[in-house]
């Protein structure tokens, strides 16, 4: 379907500048559709309104126009039940492009997933890369004559998209990330890092998309131009948006957006265009502006500012990272006990308690990240005050409530306060805590935060930069012996190891047996665990862990001895005398304990000490 007497697109691109078209979703938006909606669908329900806003864009004289496709995967698809559909919509979102462009280049648009891939998230790689297949494949059947990604922050998942799309072409690709007014990457990756990675990966073209305006853009760009080897593209949104009368609006001129396409040509870039916030009419004077401009010479690479991979640092050894991570290295058996942060900011309570805690020789406090999603102190504070009243502390640290670079900007900073030892968590979601309507970012998982951390310890960010000297965290991750779905619960333990947990807690054991048969199966993965035991405080507290608290099972056997026990008064006694037992049973089987208790009340909890000692 491709006009026969254009030149092809990289061909052309060396002749001459070419200009892109503009937003998308900011046209669709203006003409009515709720945001709500997926914009993708429309290629079929509504396939006249795409169409007109590609004939706007042809009209005030864009070069390349890209499909209504940005978000036509399987994985974002599936969010609106538009999975099955996700050919049928490609395939139209081409051809629509395809009808209206006349002389214009039609860009095949791929997006991100909007799922965290390997290493961060859950999703393979391989199933990434299946995904945009899937998408690249269908586009091409509907005539697309390239391949524009855009708008990726995770080297890992464009990496993905880029040979996804070779598998099925050989089509060029422009391949563009979105960066901050840094000029790194949403995750850290600085343009030394990601241009030549873009460049081995495969892709054609190298630019940036969104996020930013021209300015910052522009900024970004010179840097990217001193390591380039291949053209370079740039769509900046038109400005940061600003809130008029309840809606977000980009203010930036159209003539204020063509000042600066020219400034763009001049750092070398040979495809310009628009994203969020610009219209046909920015497209039309950034035509005017680029046609007057004479395209810059390709300028020579600067072999000083392409660094070479960023080598991993010796990673310090276990045994030197924590008094804990030593003991479990030798061996030792450990006892930990979990206090809660104070839910005000008056902290005399859980000092006095860290002060009966050393007299008694407990070994670490457990420091809960906002348990159960309740609003407490930081469990950082927590962490660091309880150090200084002079006892080792485990921290948790849970994915629900800080963004990647919020995780590692954190981490770093336990670091430099003396926290070694860490309990990656995902984190219980929101709607079970205090405040059920606050949201939660889970941008990665346990398993994702578990490999950001294994990097830290190997003095590499998550942008694959140099931090330094490497982190000495001792890594501990969450194990759930009794869940209902056990081999989802093996599995993510294997994937947790795999990252680089070095021991991991258990939720609480009320039976020997579950604990002894989840071991059994980890058996070829196993790192030291801690079993974490909770005296039931009554029967009200037995009936609530086994019915409200997630993951935690509690057998019919123990809640009818809680039964029998508060019928006659005792059930404080009896839940003290099952977690002795179940000490007795299981201590063979592990390395530690962790004794949780209702409340953080350490009372029960020494009561139990004795028998964990022995």
């Amino acid at each position: 379907m491709n006009v026969a007497r254009k030149p092809p697109f990289l061909e052309e691109l060396e002749r001459r500048v070419l200009v892109c078209d503009g937003a998308m979703g900011t046209m669709l938006y203006a003409r009515g559709v709720f945001l709500n909606r997926s914009f993708d669908e429309l290629n079929l329900t509504q396939p006249e309104l795409v169409a007109d806003v590609h004939h706007a864009y042809v009209r005030a004289g864009a070069d390349v126009i890209e499909t209504n496709t940005f978000g036509a995967n399987r994985v974002k698809l599936s969010a609106f039940g538009l999975a099955a559909r996700t050919a049928e919509i490609n395939v139209h979102g081409a051809q629509l492009a395809r009808r209206a462009a006349r002389d214009a280049y039609v860009a095949g648009s791929i997006g991100p997933l909007g799922v965290r891939i390997e290493p961060w998230g859950k999703t393979g790689v391989d199933e990434a890369q299946a995904h945009f297949a899937e998408q690249a494949a269908a586009l091409l059947e509907g005539g697309v004559d390239l391949f524009v990604l855009e708008t990726f922050r995770d080297l890992n998942e464009i990496g993905a998209a880029i040979r996804a799309v070779r598998s099925v072409c050989s089509l060029p690709i422009v391949a563009q990330v979105t960066t901050e007014d840094d000029g790194n990457t949403l995750d850290g990756a600085a343009p030394d890092l990601f241009v030549p990675e873009l460049e081995r990966q495969g892709a054609d073209v190298v630019g940036l998309n969104c996020s930013v305006g021209p300015a910052a853009m522009l900024e970004t760009l010179e840097r990217i131009s001193r390591v380039a080897r291949v053209r370079l593209s740039a769509q900046p949104n038109a400005g940061r948006p600003r809130e008029v009368e309840g809606r977000n609006l980009y203010l930036c001129s159209p003539e204020y957006m063509a000042s600066y396409a020219r400034r763009f040509v001049n750092a070398g870039v040979r495809l310009v265009g628009g994203c969020c916030g610009t219209t046909p009419d920015h497209i039309k004077q950034i035509r005017l502006a680029v046609r007057a401009a004479k395209p810059a010479a390709a300028r020579p690479v600067d072999a000083a500012s392409s660094p070479a991979p960023v080598a991993a640092q010796p990673v310090v050894p276990r045994a030197e990272r924590s008094r804990m991570a030593h003991a479990l290295a030798r061996g030792t058996f450990v006892v930990s006990i979990e206090l809660p942060p104070p839910r005000g900011h008056r902290t005399e309570e859980l000092l006095d308690a860290v002060r009966q805690l050393r007299i008694r020789g407990v070994d670490l406090v457990n420091i809960p990240d906002g348990p159960r999603a309740s609003g407490r102190m930081s469990a950082l504070a927590t962490a660091l005050l309880v150090q200084q009243a002079g006892l080792e502390t485990i921290l948790h640290y849970t994915c629900r409530d800080r963004n990647l670079l919020g995780m590692q900007s954190d981490l770093l900073g336990a670091q430099s306060m003396g926290i070694r030892n860490l309990l990656i968590v995902t984190g219980d979601p929101p709607v079970i805590g205090d405040y059920p309507d606050a949201t939660a970012v889970f941008d990665v998982d346990s398993i994702g935060l578990t490999n950001v951390v294994s990097r830290l310890n190997r003095g590499i960010d998550i942008g694959s930069q140099p931090i330094g000297a490497p982190t000495a965290f001792h890594i501990g991750v969450a194990a759930n012996p009794g869940a209902l779905n056990l081999d989802d619960e093996v599995r993510r333990f294997r994937y947790k190891v795999e990252a680089g947990a070095e021991f991991a807690i258990t939720q609480p054991v009320f039976e020997v047996g579950a604990l002894a048969g989840f071991l059994d199966r980890v058996a070829d993965v196993r790192i030291p665990v801690l079993a974490a035991i909770l005296p039931l405080a009554s029967l009200r507290h037995a009936e609530f862990m086994a019915n409200e608290v997630p993951g935690v099972n509690v057998p019919d056997i123990v809640l009818d001895r809680m039964r029998e026990a508060d019928a006659a008064g005792r059930a404080a006694d009896e839940g003290i005398a099952i977690a002795r037992e179940v000490i007795a049973g299981i201590r063979p089987l592990v390395q530690g304990l962790q004794i949780t208790t209702a409340a953080g009340a350490i009372e029960s909890a020494l009561d139990v000490l004795e028998t964990a000692a022995t």
